[in-house]
């Protein structure tokens, strides 16, 4: 199943957001990724979902979100030329092995040690969604202690 990355233009109004998490859930699609922001006009927010499905699963998907009242729009940016980025922190115990091979691998993705503490660093890492899970997997063998992971935003080349 392939992940889509959906941008949907919606109305800036309470319960917008709870509606089109309602509609995509209550028909039995899982969001994997979630991230909503203001855009350049105050009463329009964009939403950026990341969705897994077959094509014409996620056709379906904006057709019917295409059609809810609050909606402007609905871009699956899955096949057309774009740019995402995720944004992670991790905090990594360095107890056992020390601060510099954790900094080494935070170098290699251009990761920035946001904090030190006497037995952890904090790090922050910007990327693709791709990116974003190999620095992870790097990571696997030291101690992570906890991570906050923002999800996709994404924008369409044109």
């Amino acid at each position: 199943m392939q992940r889509h990355i959906l941008n949907v233009l919606v109305e800036n109004s309470p319960g917008v957001l709870a509606r089109i998490v309602g509609h995509i859930s209550g028909r039995g699609y899982n969001i994997e990724t979630l991230n909503v922001g203001p855009t350049t006009d105050p009463s329009i927010s964009k939403m950026t979902i990341g969705i897994p499905g077959e094509p014409e699963v996620i056709t379906q998907v904006v057709a019917q979100l295409a059609k809810q009242i609050n909606v402007f729009s609905v871009v699956d940016v899955t096949a057309k030329s774009h740019i995402d980025r995720e944004a992670l922190l991790v905090k990594v115990g360095t107890r056992a092995t020390g601060r510099a091979p954790v900094i080494e691998v935070a170098m290699l993705f251009g990761a920035k040690v946001l904090g030190v503490h006497p037995d952890s660093l904090t790090i922050q890492m910007v990327g693709s969604q791709m990116q974003v899970e190999q620095f992870l997997t790097l990571l696997h063998p030291f101690d992570v202690m906890d991570i906050s992971r923002s999800g996709s935003i994404a924008m369409a080349q044109e």
